[in-house]
This record gives structure tokens, sequence and C-alpha cells, in this order.
């Protein structure tokens, strides 16, 4: 509108309820007199704070509309997404964040309900960790939510800005994130779409909760439905579930996406590789071939990794199984990282041995015995490997303990007659298919092993004893290892060579 004068903005700031006309006409004023142009009137009313940018836009556009919500006046635009859109604005001279449905969803029955669903949720929710509602404002022209403004930026605006956060740092946002899902959780409400972009992080560096917007479509009523995804934004939570054999709205699908917000404030970028397509987001391997963290971080300390891997299990059973259970996880690695434990993956492995440790070097004390290793991080794949190939025994190397359980058949030859479960890098995977091995009938008579770091105090509790198992500390030396196996194959029948 470049025919509009300095006095036709000055009077639709008034027009529109912006300001008073005395605080107008007194910016005004203080511009002294002369020709006033448009420019001067706008810089002097936004000196003033009278208007804002986003204001005199709409203004210049010649827009009727859209200066207020209600009884908030919209001051600036601060976020935009495909479903709503996001307003500072005052009143009371308090500021507040204004939730607005687009305009072109306001006649969708579903949308509009989802919206208003999403609301009335939130209204709910009253916790340190979660952004709350105040006010939901039905009016099917202007539909809207009154939330708590949070003076700060998302959480992946931060991860962009900075980058690969701190393992201190990720794991107190993951503490102060689950701390708020345990809370939703205990009035029985899921997320259901976590995601950087829906943390907000506060000035003083706390992180808050926003958008329990998809929890709202969960049909508690229907706990056997299968998961379908009518929104785009729950198709990722669909896929996992169908692809994992669970119904939907399992409170553990919260637990996966955390531990993907996780693993994406250490790597700096997320473990499922992001797509706007459809079907690749459907394709269950999405959640099965994930990039191991440590690739990416080699110096993550082991008790962080260990619980990204936790919370990220593509089993449900063996996944972490709750929001408390995954507040209180995070507070025990927070807690050993200021202990000092900041040992790297690969140094959760076989220490070095001495030439006197080593003997003669290779020998056949091995032979006719096949070991089988349950490890995930190669490097310690390797030094077990190769030291033990050195003394003749055959060793069998498989990442997965449930893939090596499968191995284990009843009713034929077994493909080891030792196995040995890593528990540094696996940790509770690990101990639980020590166990499950133990009591297996058809595997409880074979020896089996399990190292674990003195620290991982949990894991060895919970770890079963038995004449055939034993329990080995990492690090490791190899005449350790060599001497458990010894004991443990001791009345256990060679193999005829060329087995």
């Amino acid at each position: 509108m470049s025919d509009l004068t300095a006095e036709d903005f000055a009077m639709r700031v008034i027009d529109h309820g912006l300001a008073e006309r005395r605080e107008v006409n007194q910016a005004i004023s203080d511009l002294g007199v002369g020709e006033l142009t448009l420019d001067d009137a706008v810089s002097a009313l936004q000196k003033r704070g009278l208007v804002t940018t986003l204001q005199t836009e709409k203004i210049m556009r010649g827009d009727r509309s859209g200066y207020f919500f209600g009884d908030y006046k919209v001051l600036y635009l601060i976020g935009a997404g495909t479903f709503a859109r996001v307003y500072r604005a005052e009143k009371d001279d308090q500021v507040f964040a204004v939730k607005v449905l687009r305009k072109r969803f306001r006649d969708e029955v579903k949308e509009l309900e989802q919206f208003l669903r999403e609301g009335n949720m939130g209204l709910k929710l009253r916790h340190p960790n979660i952004v709350r509602i105040f006010d939901v404002v039905p009016d099917k022209r202007n539909p809207f939510l009154v939330m708590e403004f949070v003076e700060g930026q998302t959480l992946r605006d931060l991860v962009r800005i900075r980058g690969k956060l701190p393992p201190e740092l990720a794991l107190r946002l993951m503490y102060e994130i689950s701390s708020g899902l345990d809370y939703a959780a205990s009035l029985g409400i899921s997320h259901r779409d976590l995601k950087l972009s829906n943390v907000l992080t506060t000035a003083d560096g706390k992180a808050k909760l926003v958008d329990f917007g998809l929890a709202a479509l969960s049909d508690r009523n229907n706990p056997e439905e299968i998961a379908d995804c009518p929104n785009a934004r729950a198709i990722d939570y669909a896929a996992l579930e169908r692809g994992t054999g669970v119904r939907k709205d399992d409170p553990r699908s919260d637990i996966f996406f955390a531990g993907n917000m996780l693993y994406h404030m250490l790597a700096g970028r997320p473990a499922l590789t992001e797509t706007r397509d459809r079907l690749a987001r459907l394709n269950v391997s999405r959640f099965q071939e994930i990039t191991p963290l440590h690739d990416l971080v080699p110096d993550i300390p082991g008790v962080v990794n260990h619980l990204v891997q936790r919370a990220m299990t593509f089993r449900p059973d063996k996944r972490i199984q709750s929001a408390r259970q995954l507040m209180e996880e995070s507070k025990r690695a927070m807690e050993q990282l200021a202990a000092g434990d900041r040992r790297r993956v690969d140094e959760y492995s076989v220490a070095s041995d001495t030439p006197d440790d080593d003997e003669t070097g290779p020998s056949n004390e091995g032979e006719g015995y096949v070991v089988m290793l349950v490890e995930s991080k190669i490097a310690l794949q390797n030094a077990v490997r190769e030291r033990l190939k050195s003394k003749g025994y055959r060793v069998l190397v498989i990442s997965d303990p449930n893939r090596a359980l499968g191995r284990f058949v009843e009713g034929e030859d077994k493909p080891a007659d030792c196995v040995i479960f890593g528990a540094a890098e696996l940790g509770s995977l690990a101990v639980e298919a020590y166990n499950r091995f133990a009591t297996d009938e058809h595997t409880c008579e074979i020896p089996s092993i399990l190292l674990a770091d003195r620290r991982q105090e949990q894991i060895i509790r919970q770890a079963r004893r038995g004449p055939n198992r034993k329990l080995l500390a990492l690090p490791l030396k190899v005449r350790e290892l060599r001497a458990a196996l010894v004991k443990l194959l001791a009345s256990v029948p060679r193999r005829e060579m060329g087995y």
C-alpha cells in the first residue's frame, strides 16, 4: 500500500486498538514540526513500542483482523508449523504464547477437535518441565490456546547452533524431559510426538515439553487396536509399534523416541533418518539399521552409550520400560560421570598382558573347543578373538544377544562349548541373555561367562551364579579369561579335528 500516509498509519494503529490515541499523538509530536513521512511515523511508533514489526506489516497490507485473539494482543510470530502458528502476545502487561489453528484446518472437524483436545489435555498438566496451557478458546472462527511463554529456544535450535552437546548437559536435559513424561504418564497421558523441536529450553537452560497433540489421538478405551497413522506426525510411532508387534499407545514408544532425542543431542544428528517419504518412514528397518553412537562419537562415555542403547532397543520387552525408569537411569549416569567414570566404550576391554601373562605365546590348550563371544564393540571382539585363537580356540562372534541364543536349538548340536557375554556396552541385554542361557533347559548345562565392569553393580547383582557360570571383571587380563575357560571346559569333551 504505497499510498498510505503517516496519518493513515497512525489512525490505523488507533483503530485496531494497538495503542491509545494519546500515546500515538505523543510519539508523533516528538518528531517535531515539518513534513512527516510514513517511515518517520513507523519508526517513531516502533521505537516507543506501540507497534511491532508484525503489526506494521499487517497494517501495510491492509489487514483488518489478526491483531488480537480474544483479549490477547499479538506481538510477534514465534513459531509456525503445518498445523498451527504460535505468537507472542500480551494481556494486562503479561506475556503469553498464543497457539492458533491455521485457517485451512478450521473447517476440518477432525483437525479442530484434535486441536481442542490437545488444549484440554494440556490444562491438566502442571509440571515444571511441561509448558503450561492456561486457556482453551474454542471459537470456530479463531480457535486458540493460551500458553506459558518460554523465553528461550527449541532444543533442536540449540543442537543446530552448538552441534554435539556435552554428555552432562544432554543427560540433564533428558532427566528433565523424562521427569515431565513421568508426570504425564501418572495421569495416563503419553506424548506421541517426541522430537527436539517439541522441547523448549528456557533462558536458564531448563527443558520444557510442548505439544501433547498426538497424545489426544490415543484411544485408551480400545487398547487392542493396532496403531494407525492418519496424521503425518503419527507415522513414526505407528511404524515402530507395528514393527515390534505392540498395540497403539504403548508407553515404551515414547521411551524409544526419547532415546532418539538423546542420541541426537550427543551426536549432533538423529539416529533415525529424517525423511518426508511416507513409505520410507513406515519401513521397520529404519528402526533397526542405526549407526552405533560410539561410531559417531568415539569418546562417548560408556555409561552414556549404554543408556542410549537401552532406550532405543528395538524389542520393547528389552527396552527401558517407563519414563520413571528413564529418569532414574539418566540420573544414575549423571552421577557416574560426576564420580569420574568417563571411560570410553573401547576402554571396557581386554587389558594388555605382560610377556609372563602370555607364557610361551601360541598354544593348543583350546584345541577342540568352540567359544562364542556375544559382544557389540568391535575393539573388544577383536581383542578376545585374537588372544583366544592364539591358544587354539575357535571363536564365533555375535553382536546381538538374542540372535546368539537363537543359535542354540533344542535337539540340535550346540554351536559352541562356552558362551562369553560382554555387558560393558550391551548392559542389561547381556545379563538378561546370560541368565536366560543359565535357565533354559537346553542350554543350562553349557558353561558361560559374563564380562562386566565393577561399576555395573546392578548387572552384577542380577547375574545368576552356578558351578558352570563365571563372572569376570573388566578390564580383563587374558590369563584370567583363559583360567576361567580351562576350569569351565575341564569336563567338556573336545571336538574332533575338522569340527
